[in-house]
This record gives C-alpha cells, structure tokens and sequence, in this order.
C-alpha cells in the first residue's frame, strides 16, 4: 500500500505553465487590424463625417474600411477633433499593407498623414520606456555633408573610370596616353562586382549581406541595404529608387538584430524597391513563376531577362510583366498599383518605356494636361486566331493611343529611339512552313499625325540593332546569312547603315523615309557601341577567339560626298559615312565608350575568359593609345555624367566657339607633355649623380683596401698669357716723286 500523501502537496507537483499559458488573456489580440492615423485635419463636429468619409477613401487604397470603423475623438472643451483616428481594417494584412503604402502620404497641403500600429502604443509606451518629465531633445551640430558630384570639378575635365582586379577596386583619372591616376584603391571593396549608378552619383558594391553605395571626395560609404544572397540592382534613371534581385528567396532567422530593415512581410521575397535618399524599403515582391511548379533556380539558369522591374522616364511608375496576363505599373514612391489594379493584357510577352515623358502627342484633353504622361509601348503574340499585335498605351490614363497588327510572327524586340521620336519594333517572322525565319523593322513615327508606321523588310536575319543616341535619327543593325546545316563555317555577317532623307522647306525638325546609307557585307561583326555623344559608331567582333575586328565610322565626315547604295535619284541623306580607323583586340569581350564620346576602352575579362586579361584604350578615331595586361582582369566602367545644366543657346555658343577652346586644351596638353619629359629628364640626371657618387665611393674603398694612398696636389691657379707676333705678309713699293 503506498504511504499515505497530502492532497496539497500533489497539486504542487502538477505543471500548469502549459494551460496557463493557453487560456492567457492577450489584451493586444485582435488589435493587429487596427492602425493610428496622425496628422488628420482638426476639424468642428459638424465636419467631422466628412473628414471620415474623405479619410476612409484615402485608406481604401490598401484595404476595406468604412465610416463605422473609424473613431476620431473630440476635445470636449473645445468641439475639435484632436487631429488623429483610430481605424480597423478587415485583415491584418491590410492594416500592415496601409503602414508600408500610405504613411507619409499627403492629405492636402497642409497635412501629412502618419499610419502605426495600434499594439506600437503598448510596445513603445510600457512603463519605463517613456519618462513623464518632458526632455527637450538633443540637437547635433551641423556637420557639411561631402558634395556627391565633385568630380565635376576637376580643372582639366579628365574623367574617371573604376576598374575591378583581382580583389582590388579602384577609381582611376583618366590620362590619354599616360598611366592614369588613382583617386582610390581599395581591397576588397566589392565581393561580386560594382556598378555606377546612372549619373554617377554612386559606386556600388554588391556583398553577401546586401548593397552599399559609396561616393564623395573620400569615398565614404554613403547608404547600405541589406538583401542576403543579393544578385543584380538596378537603378531608377533620375537615382532615386534602387532595386535588388536575389535568386534565394529571403529566408529570416528567428531572431532579427535590432534595427534590421526586413521583416516578416519579406519572408520568401525575390525583390526590393528601395528609396535611396532614406535607405527606407518602399515594398518586396516574389519572384512571377509562368509554370508555379517550376524551381527558382532552374529558371535563373536558363536565363533571366533583366531588369525585371522597368522604369519610366520620370522615375514616377515602374512596371513588372506578369507573362501572358497583365502589366504591373506601380505609383511612386506609395508602390500601389496604378488604379488599384494591374493593365489585364492575354497574351502580354514584354515591355518597354518610352524613354522620355510625353513623347507622343496625347489623344486625349486629360493627357494633354497631365505633366507626369509616359508612353508604354508592349507586344502580344498571335493566339485563339488573332494576330500578334504591338501597342502603344498612354499613362495614367491608360489610353490606347495606336496598334498595329502583325502575321507570321516568331519574337519581338521593341528599341525606343533616345527622344521618343520613333519606336522601331524587330519583329522577326516565319514562312508559312515555317522553315526559313527572316526580319522587318517596322518604325512608328510618333511626333507625327494618326502615328504612321513605316517598314524596310529584309531577307535576311537581324542579330543586333541600335539607335543613334544623343536624340539621333539614324540607326546601325547586323544581319547574319541562314546557317547551312553541318557548315563548320559560321554564317558571314552584313552590317547595314540608316539614316533619314533631307526634306527640302520641311522645317528644322522634318525627317524623312528612313534611307540605306551603305552595307559592308562579308564581315564577322556582331556588336554595335555608339558613341554617347552621337556620330561616330564602333563596330566589334566580342565574345570570338577566331576574329577580333574593331571598325570605326564617322556618320557625319567633313569631306567629299558618299555615294549612297539606296535612296532615290536626287534625294540626300542626313548621313556622309567614313570608315576612320580599324583595330585589333584579341579576345575582347566589352567594349565601354566614356561619357564624352573622346575615348574608348575594349577589355577583355578572367570572367568570360582566361587569356589576355586587360584593356586597350582608344580615342574615337581608332587610334591606339594605351595598352595594360592586367593580371585577373575583371571590368572597367566609366563614371556616367549627369545630364547637363546648360540652355541649348549656351551649348550652341559653345560649339560656334570651339576652336577658341581647343587652342586653350592644346596649350594645356602642350605644357603637361613639357612638364611631364622634365620630369623624365630630370629623374635621368638624378639618377647619374647617384651612379657618379656611388662609383667615387666604390673606388676610394678599394684603393683604401689595397694599401695605395692617394696624393692630392692642389695648386693654385695661374694666369698665363703669351703674345704671339706673326708676320702676314711683306710688300715693298717705290714712290716716284
């Protein structure tokens, strides 16, 4: 029989944390699909419906509420509100999608509307954590910040380039022809690769933990963010936003650092939409799967279109393309969904921007007034017996403002010119039996009426095309012969110059049919870089072992006239060609023009392959003028510049006056080549004096070292001088009286 026990012992022995911990009120349950809106207008109680009502529609944008589910005190003495409300949303989600999108959301101009937490109030404000005695808070001296773009300071306008070897990152002057100068060198300044942001503002380096970006006089590490196993960035085009790309979805720890910029919300995202100015996360999104049952990362292997997320010219929308339904176009910096909704496209294959805002004339009075109108130009394929079209939309209004339809269609590639002045859409076709594909470039020509399309068609295939920049009209592409099956041979390349016939009393900005200039046929050509600053193109061989041509051209040569080999009788085009200078760079793989057209550097990467690591820089001419092997060579870009602050009347004067400035840079290149063959001469002679003094030190110790003592005799001057008479010559003459 067991011993006898008390029963109040045995209820000390049972466990109770578990049920306890069950049946625990929670007072901040269910709280979570509440939120505190501060910055409300104070308004009477008799407007205080209507501030509701106007508030609740302000809400909507990222869930359902209503009237009723908002409480506004009123001050009691007063008969004001007290500038806050208190709201429930449906869902947690929603109250947490309100936080992300609407804080800082203007209310009018005068108001900013602030969203929190409802359980922030109890989080924040438990006793201890907030003194009842007001502290006046502390206010830091003013420190200068460093000026992001003082670069463009430099005296002699030299340009800067960063160049990635081996673990070393370094931000170089430009010197022509010399060794050019380090600003900075730094080791271990990247663990993937950097990048210049648009305008070279920023230098990116890309880590394992995130994203920094740095700038300044002294290159100081300006913002971070962190995106684990972080793969490409992208940034918007005026650097206000920044976008990151992993291929892991993100995976949290169960315990985040205090500070950590990703929650909860980001759990098993892709991408980030950062804005740059406050290093503030604006919203995350998971990667769009067109086969859901398909791996991440067999998708990224095949291949990953980027960038992904596309913005507009102004920075104001980015969009995404959810494949074969729709187009994403987002508002900045709030991430809604324009309209509250996604552009429903079947079919909708890409995308592109127009790359500046309201490029063609608008259809509509609604657009006509509208600052922020962008041009969206998409394609769909043919499908359920409709053609494939292509279509130009304008935004916000989401007008279609003009289709086209077309047949026999395999791929499109949409290529904006850089105003918006023309789309060109390379719509690569098929035959009826579909064994031999061929190519059209069909221009939509936007600046005109009703937006007519004109069209070259051609037999062959178009394996790279490209504008002029610089808000240029003509254009250069390469087609490739029909590979013959079993051919070891690769097909010849054909490289094919455009340019806009001359229209006689049409005005300074007419533009006539596009006209074929010249064709160089029999070439290995399959890369196109134009000049930045428009006229001049190089055409290269990358990515080849067996050939490695560089051919330079100049669209606009001060001589004798071309012949063109299309066109009509009589007609000119906007275009006299020149081939300037070739070249030779083996197993080049990237070719990078600076931002002021002068020069061009083709390297050769350890990335894409091992031999003959290093760049060659050239001037726009083709004329060599530096060469470096650089042992693990990895990239080298040059720093953009930002868009110019001058009027065109000044830019104008400028190029009217060039040779005035030209004679000045000569004298300054004049005086730093002098300067620089002193130095030469002068470290010449100092190394003379060095060997001279080392030799008579050398000597005198072995002399020493042999017993012989040497006998110095110094004797003073003296001045010798001898006069010397010599007789030149005799001559006797008689004189008769």
């Amino acid at each position: 029989m067991p011993p006898h026990s008390n029963a109040n012992d045995d209820d000390e022995d049972i466990d109770f944390s578990d049920l306890r911990q069950q049946h625990e009120v929670r007072l901040d349950e269910g709280l979570d699909t509440f939120v505190v809106v501060d910055g409300c207008p104070v308004v009477s109680e008799e407007n205080k419906p209507r501030l509701i009502k106007f508030l609740c529609k302000k809400l909507g944008e990222a869930g359902r509420t209503k009237p009723d589910a908002v409480f506004m005190p009123v001050n009691e003495e007063s008969g004001m509100t007290e500038g806050y409300a208190f709201v429930e949303y449906e869902t947690p989600e929603q109250a947490l999608l309100a936080i992300k999108t609407l804080h800082g959301i203007a209310l009018d101009k005068k108001h900013t509307m602030s969203i929190n937490k409802l359980t922030d109030i109890d989080h924040f404000g438990r006793a201890g954590r907030i003194s009842d005695t007001y502290t006046p808070p502390s206010i830091e001296p003013f420190s200068e910040s460093e000026h992001l773009r003082s670069w463009l300071s430099d005296p002699s306008a030299r340009d800067q380039f960063a160049m990635y070897r081996g673990d070393s990152v370094g931000v170089f002057w430009n010197r022509k022809k010399d060794t050019p100068d380090a600003d900075v060198d730094r080791l271990g300044w990247t663990e993937s690769f950097v990048q210049w942001s648009p305008q070279g503002t920023f230098l990116t380096s890309v880590h394992e933990q995130g994203v920094q970006l740095w700038g300044g006089p002294t290159w100081k590490r300006v913002m971070r963010f962190a995106h684990p196993a972080v793969n490409l960035v992208d940034f918007s085009p005026c650097e206000r936003y920044l976008v990151t790309w992993s291929n892991k979805p993100i995976s949290l720890p169960e315990t985040l650092p205090a500070g950590f910029p990703l929650g909860p919300d980001e759990e098993g995202k892709s991408f980030i939409v950062w804005d740059i100015k406050t290093g503030g996360l604006l919203r995350s999104f998971a990667a769009i799967l067109e086969n859901p049952e398909e791996d991440l990362i067999e998708v990224v292997r095949k291949k990953v279109s980027w960038p992904v997320f596309k913005w507009s010219a102004d920075d104001r929308y980015v969009a995404r393309v959810v494949p074969g339904q729709a187009i994403q176009v987002f508002e900045t910096p709030s991430m809604v969904l324009l309209g509250k909704k996604a552009i429903k496209i079947d079919g909708v294959v890409d995308f592109e921007w127009s790359p500046q805002a309201a490029a063609a004339a608008p259809t509509t009075t609604k657009d006509a007034k509208d600052p922020t109108t962008q041009i969206l130009a998409f394609w769909t394929p043919e499908m359920n017996n409709q053609t494939a079209r292509v279509t130009l939309m304008s935004l916000p209004s989401k007008t279609v403002i003009r289709t086209r339809n077309l047949v026999n269609v395999s791929d499109c590639k949409l290529h904006w010119q850089s105003s918006g002045k023309y789309l060109c859409v390379k719509v690569d076709r098929h035959t009826k039996t579909k064994k031999s594909t061929f190519t059209s470039l069909e221009f939509f020509r936007l600046r005109e009426k009703n937006i007519p399309v004109e069209i070259i068609e051609l037999k062959a295939s178009i394996v790279n095309f490209a504008w002029e920049p610089a808000n240029g009209d003509r254009f250069v592409f390469i087609t490739a012969d029909d590979a013959v099956p079993g051919a070891a041979a690769a097909p010849k390349m054909a490289v094919h110059f455009y340019a806009p016939e001359k229209l006689k009393g049409g005005g300074a900005g007419a533009v006539g049919e596009f006209t074929l200039v010249k064709t160089v046929e029999r070439k290995n050509s399959n890369a196109i870089y134009w000049c930045p600053k428009g006229r001049f193109v190089l055409v290269a061989t990358v990515h080849s072992q067996m050939s490695f041509e560089l051919e330079f051209w100049d669209c606009d040569f001060e001589g004798e006239k071309m012949k063109l080999e299309g066109g009509k009788a009589g007609k000119e085009v906007a275009a006299n060609l020149m081939l300037m200078g070739t070249g030779e760079h083996y197993g080049v793989t990237d070719v990078e023009w600076d931002p002021t057209g002068r020069y061009v550097a083709t390297s050769t990467s350890m990335w894409k392959t091992p031999m003959e690591n290093g760049y060659h820089l050239w001037d726009f001419r083709g004329a060599l003028l530096r060469e470096e092997h650089i042992d693990k060579f990895k990239q080298l870009l040059w720093r953009p510049r930002p868009p110019t602050l001058l009027t065109s009347s000044a830019q104008k004067a400028i190029r009217k006056n060039l040779r005035e400035y030209s004679k000045a840079f000569d004298e300054e290149d004049l005086f730093e080549s002098e300067a620089a063959n002193k130095e030469v001469v002068e470290a010449r002679m100092r190394m003379l004096n060095e060997w001279r003094a080392w030799r008579e030190r050398v000597v005198a110790e072995v002399r020493v070292q042999r017993g012989v003592e040497e006998t110095v005799v110094v004797e003073e001057d003296r001045v010798v001088e001898e006069i010397v008479e010599e007789v030149v010559e005799e001559r006797e003459e008689v004189v008769v009286g």
